[in-house]
């Protein structure tokens, strides 16, 4: 899953504060001296319960008050809300936890602190055939879209035949594409006008097709682009993504949606708590605001005063106000994991030579990176080394690189192996955003960094409303790095190594998640032989497949590890964090 927009696909400032991430001025050596947040330590392990026999309605959370409105501050903007699209953190989390429904949903355990995957949609996680080639969910009754109509099989049904068209929908998640009957030539309703053969329907029972075995079917069936859309002129894409219809408690307030910039939530009508195990609607209204300054951001938290009471924010707190908040307001700082990587994409077309991408790695400026970007160091960003984030099932930890530390930088080993394969004054042009200033701060320790060791570099302008479309996403732009995160979709390989480094068709789907266009037929061999593995066998297999990719390739240059600091004010209740995502559980939240 990618990060809030295109920050920490699920963590600190912006997605562009994320893209400029990649480098700084520190040219310290050895061993970082770094408190890590012991939280991190398990961080992939995120949404691993599973409890399919959760009963609706959830059950009333004790001393919760109904009314109220709750303020969303993030200077983290966002992308689209078409559910299909809708694949950063931020706009999942708040489509799937407070508008939109799907076949499954999380729930979180105030017990263990962890999220449990559970029905929503469908009355249980699932029913696969013996080899996961077939998977079928019963649906619920009485769910019915905002305007009153009832949510049917078929709107499943064509919400997952949307899911399949990468050319309308770019940014979504290719998961039905690589995993469901006809997904490598099926493009959706729009495309492929007709009947879609891998989903059929039985009065209430939906029953979904595989090419080859999908055993994390349920997880996939969390994800917006698993829930319904009403089928013709309804969703067209050109305005669906500015008002989705919404199914679960809190819908677009009309008129209210300012693409990239603001949006108001207000109670849907006909949602029935009956019908839903998990979401609950005691606040009357959520009004959010995705351009306010991470310092401003952090002054209205720390004060605590008027409006700010009843103030959140799912941006993480700057590493210069960290201190404050924890001597002052310790009890509204919620500091936890999140399973994230970071990461630079060197553009594997252009950058051909693996000696450049390695002196990329030694020449990186991590610490400093993170100080400039208003990280904190061992909270919201700690050393990495393998590409999956720990606790993924079968992780062993590996060096990619001989002799180097994890966030540590070594300027002479870099220029050593930019003279050695005859590249010195190699040409480095990454994005960093103009419009936010933690961006132009990483940006000046980055060029710095690179410069001494050996590298031109040559920076690129751009706007945090720009940077998605015309760097991340865009395969011609003038650009041979690119920057961003990307977090579990679920706690498996399976959601970090096919997403990241399997090949994709540039020409026509664009990167889909593989920004660094990576591609060997070798790994796509693995990949697929993976895939087929008996489900024992696979955690390992995917660990040993994620050693391979960077010690032999070495394609991409892993960052950090991400966590998580977000405050709240002291009249918000049951804030807690959402592993899975990094953001805040929105279903339980109240005002009091």
């Amino acid at each position: 899953m990618r990060l809030k927009k295109p920050i920490t696909a699920v963590s600190a400032v912006a997605l562009l504060a994320l893209a400029a991430c990649g480098g700084s001025s520190n040219n310290s050596q050895g061993t970082p001296t770094i408190k890590t947040n012991t939280a991190n330590s398990n961080s992939g392990v995120a949404g691993q319960g599973k409890d399919p026999n959760a009963k609706a309605p959830a059950a009333p959370i004790a001393g919760a008050k109904k009314g109220g409105t709750l303020t969303v501050l993030s200077v983290a903007g966002l992308t689209t809300m078409d559910p299909t699209e809708a694949y950063y953190i931020n706009t999942g989390s708040i489509l799937t936890n407070l508008v939109t429904r799907t076949l499954t949903q999380y729930t979180y355990d105030p017990t263990t602190k962890q999220m449990v995957l559970i029905p929503d949609l469908a009355t249980d996680l699932g029913r696969p055939n013996k080899d996961f080639t077939k998977w079928t969910f019963t649906l619920r009754d009485g769910v019915k879209f905002e305007n009153g109509q009832p949510v049917t099989p078929e709107d499943i049904k064509y919400g997952i035949e949307r899911s399949f068209d990468r050319a309308t929908f770019p940014g979504g998640a290719n998961y039905s594409n690589q995993y469901f009957l006809d997904g490598d030539t099926y493009k959706g309703p729009y495309k492929s006008p007709g009947d879609y053969k891998g989903v059929t329907i039985n009065g209430m029972d939906i029953t979904i097709k595989m090419a080859k075995p999908f055993p994390d079917m349920p997880y996939w069936g969390a994800f917006p682009a698993m829930g319904p859309i009403p089928p013709g002129k309804d969703s067209d894409p050109a305005t669906y993504k500015n008002h989705p219809w919404a199914t679960g408690p809190y819908m677009f307030k009309q008129g209210s949606y300012v693409p990239g910039q603001s949006l108001t939530l207000v109670k849907n009508p006909y949602w029935d708590a009956n019908t839903d195990p998990a979401r609950h609607q005691y606040i009357n209204e959520f009004d959010f605001d995705f351009s306010t300054d991470s310092a401003k951001i952090d002054a209205t938290l720390l004060a605590d005063t008027g409006q700010g009471q009843t103030t959140i924010s799912y941006d993480n707190v700057l590493a210069a106000d960290y201190q404050q908040f924890s001597t002052k307001a310790s009890d509204r700082l919620i500091v936890g994991s999140e399973p994230c990587t970071f990461m630079w994409y060197p553009d594997n077309r252009s950058i051909t030579d693996i000696n450049v991408r390695r002196a990329l790695a030694y020449a990186y400026p991590y610490q400093a990176a993170w100080a400039a970007g208003g990280y904190i160091q061992g909270v919201t960003r700690t050393p990495a080394s393998n590409v999956m984030p720990p606790g993924i099932p079968g992780r062993v930890e590996y060096n990619p690189l001989p002799g180097h530390t994890p966030a540590s930088t070594d300027p002479a080993k870099a220029k050593q192996l930019l003279q050695q394969s005859g590249n010195m004054n190699y040409d480095i042009k990454f994005a960093y955003s103009t419009d936010v200033p933690t961006s132009v701060a990483v940006k000046n320790v980055v060029v710095q960094a690179l410069t001494q060791a050996g590298f031109k570099v040559s920076p690129v302008a751009t706007t945090s409303a720009n940077y998605v479309a015309d760097i991340l996403t865009n395969p011609k732009a003038d650009v041979n790095v690119r920057s961003v995160g990307w977090c579990s979709d679920w706690p498996s390989g399976s959601s970090w190594i096919p997403p990241e480094f399997q090949t994709t068709d540039i020409a026509t789907s664009g990167f889909g998640s593989n920004y660094e266009a990576f591609s060997e037929k070798a790994v796509d061999d693995k990949i697929t032989q993976i895939q087929l593995l008996p489900l024992a066998e696979q955690p390992a297999a995917w660990n040993a497949l994620d050693k391979e990719i960077q010690t032999k390739y070495f394609p991409v240059v892993v960052t950090g590890y991400g966590g998580v600091a977000m405050m709240r004010g002291s009249k918000v209740h049951n804030d807690n964090i959402d592993n899975t995502s990094a953001m805040p559980t929105w279903k339980d939240m109240w005002i009091g």
